[in-house]
């Protein structure tokens, strides 16, 4: 038999819910605030039929441009060829989270504000840059209580 070219063909795994996440969906998720500039993951919900993004934009990231009552308009990036084609998929808030992948970087903007608060009161200069990861403290071995030994093969 000759394989279907649907939809939905080949989403048997990424449309269906996860273990013990089956059942209703919860408030939380209809009562989340998105605003426009929002970035956002795309993971469709099989539950919710309706506005459910194709199979493509499952598991990407965007950013919002549009709001309405019951979705959103988000903006994806997809590689055609040799560009990049900017995408406006419209996906209902159930299909939708708010991206963790800017938490990194205001968690840094937030402790550089208070380390430059810091230093100001304490009048000193402090380095806020990021800084590539240093050696270890262990950069030279000490024979000093360890003298090397000299190994050998046994002779017969």
């Amino acid at each position: 038999m000759p394989h279907s070219f649907g939809l939905r063909a080949r989403t048997r795994h990424m449309f269906s819910r996860n273990f013990r996440e089956h059942g209703v969906i919860p408030l939380s998720t209809y009562l989340k605030t998105y605003k426009v500039g929002d970035i956002v993951d795309i993971k469709a919900n099989a539950a919710v039929q309706k506005g459910m993004p194709h199979k493509f934009y499952h598991g990407r990231t965007g950013i919002i441009y549009n709001v309405t009552k019951s979705s959103v308009g988000v903006i994806v990036h997809k590689v055609v060829g040799n560009r990049y084609i900017e995408k406006r998929v419209n996906v209902r808030v159930e299909h939708i989270r708010h991206s963790k992948c800017r938490q990194e970087f205001l968690d840094r903007v937030k402790s550089n504000a208070q380390k430059k608060k810091e230093a100001k009161a304490a009048g000193v200069t402090f380095n806020l840059k990021r800084l590539p990861a240093q050696p270890r403290d262990a950069r030279h071995v000490s024979t000093k209580n360890n003298v090397p030994h000299n190994t050998a093969p046994i002779p017969y």
